[in-house]
C-alpha cells in the first residue's frame, strides 16, 4: 500500500508546516465569519439594506471558504481546528464587538482581510516552493477575491 506522502507527493515535514499555518488561517476565517455575522445583524443607518444583504452575502462566502481550507488540511492528511477554543486560541484577526455605523463596519472588514491577505500571502509562498499546486491553487483564488472586495470597500468608503 502506498503511503501518504507517496499518494499526496508532499514532504511530511512540510505537510505538517502548512497545516499549522492553514489551522492559523482557518481560526482567522472562522472568527472574520461571526465579525461579519455580527455586522449583518448589528448594522444601522441610510445604508442599512444595502449593507445588511451585503454582509450577508461576504458571510455566506467565507463559511464556504472556511469548508475549503479544512477540506485542504484533511486531503494533506491532517486535522483542521475545529473547535471555539482552538479558533480564539490561533486567531490574529481582532474580534468586531457592537459595531453598527455602516463606515466603520466596512473599515473594521478591511482590517480583518489585511491580516487574512498576509496569512494567504506566506502560505502561498511557502506552498509554491513545495510545488503544492492544491494549497497554491486555493490561497491564488482566495487572495484574488480579496483583492477584487477590498477595492470595491475601499470604493465604497470614498
Amino acid at each position: 500500500m502506498e503511503t501518504l506522502e507517496k499518494t499526496v507527493g508532499l514532504n511530511e515535514d512540510y505537510k505538517i508546516d502548512v497545516t499549522n499555518k492553514l489551522n492559523m488561517l482557518l481560526a482567522d476565517f472562522q472568527v472574520y465569519y461571526m465579525n461579519l455575522r455580527g455586522l449583518h445583524w448589528n448594522v444601522k443607518g441610510r445604508n442599512f439594506f444595502f449593507l445588511h444583504e451585503k454582509f450577508e452575502e461576504l458571510y455566506t462566502e467565507t463559511n464556504e471558504v472556511v469548508d475549503e481550507i479544512a477540506e485542504r488540511i484533511l486531503s494533506l492528511g491532517l486535522n483542521p481546528l475545529h473547535t471555539y477554543e482552538d479558533y480564539i486560541d490561533n486567531k490574529s484577526i481582532r474580534i468586531i464587538k457592537n459595531v453598527s455605523d455602516g463606515d466603520t463596519a466596512v473599515s473594521s472588514i478591511l482590517n480583518n482581510l489585511s491580516v487574512l491577505l498576509l496569512q494567504e500571502r506566506e502560505i502561498l509562498e511557502l506552498s509554491s516552493d513545495q510545488n503544492d499546486e492544491g494549497t497554491s491553487s486555493l490561497m491564488s483564488d482566495l487572495i484574488s477575491g480579496q483583492e477584487k472586495l477590498i477595492w470595491m470597500l475601499k470604493s465604497y468608503l470614498s
